[in-house]
């Protein structure tokens, strides 16, 4: 549904465009449809000159619970799983405007590994950061397995993606995912003031200063397509099958 995703231009920030988790009765997972939505604003923001940041929220209490596991189940079952996720994955990363993020409540899998590919990320004290791929039989994805050691090295890197430990909102600062923490209830305000800031600079600028801090993205791309493929592999493995068959047993 077009509409668990909501993609707005508030007219209290000019220039911002807002993609928004809409799916709150289960806790925003992320379905193919809802990648592909987020795939279509982040393609329009690039092409758009009257769209100079993106803002990306959930709802209160929970940013994203990550892939929706209907869909894992029905490929690992034999299904197809498309190329929707990893569109937004390229799409995310390849992105040339600045990208800001708000997160109150549950960051799981997609829900963490997508701030790795944002400008700032603002986080209430309440939040949890947590990727349990493994746990799920999977791997990493987002480029999540080369961007989180080299900005947390290489214990907090496995404690996070492979051991599926959490990250609370102080951990998560401290290790250089989000940038500050705010009261639950000025998330929303205080990611969409960033963004609006962000537009209101010159564009050619803030593109170079943004380009040369993040630096060449083939590394980046190239270790999504690699993640990409192991993870489809595990998809489909007898391990994987049993975990997502218990996980909707719970």
């Amino acid at each position: 549904m077009t509409d668990h995703v909501l993609v707005e231009r508030p007219e209290a920030y000019p220039g911002v465009q807002l993609i928004r988790f809409n799916r709150p009765e289960k806790k925003n997972a992320i379905t193919r449809q809802m990648y592909a939505r987020m795939t279509e604003a982040l393609t329009a923001a690039g092409t758009d000159p009257a769209i100079r940041a993106t803002a990306f929220l959930g709802t209160e209490g929970c940013f994203s619970a990550g892939n929706d596991m209907a869909d894992f189940l029905a490929f690992a079952m034999g299904g197809s799983m498309g190329g929707e996720v990893l569109d937004f994955l390229r799409a995310l990363a390849g992105a040339t405007k600045p990208i800001v993020s708000g997160v109150d409540g549950l960051a799981i899998g997609i829900g963490t590994t997508i701030h790795l590919h944002c400008d700032l990320t603002v986080s209430s004290a309440r939040s949890v950061f947590k990727t349990p791929f493994v746990d799920l039989a999977l791997v990493p994805e987002a480029a999540s397995s080369l961007i989180v050691p080299r900005i947390m090295g290489h214990q907090r890197a496995f404690a996070l993606l492979a051991a599926g430990e959490p990250l609370d909102a102080a951990g998560a600062r401290e290790a250089g995912l989000i940038w500050k923490i705010v009261d639950e209830a000025a998330v929303e305000e205080e990611t969409l003031a960033l963004a609006g800031r962000l537009a209101k600079k010159p564009p050619e600028a803030l593109r170079i200063a943004r380009g040369l801090i993040r630096g060449d993205r083939s590394d980046v791309l190239a270790r999504i397509e690699e993640e990409a493929k192991h993870f489809a592999a595990q998809l489909k493995s007898a391990e994987a099958r049993a975990a997502f068959e218990a996980f909707m047993r719970r």
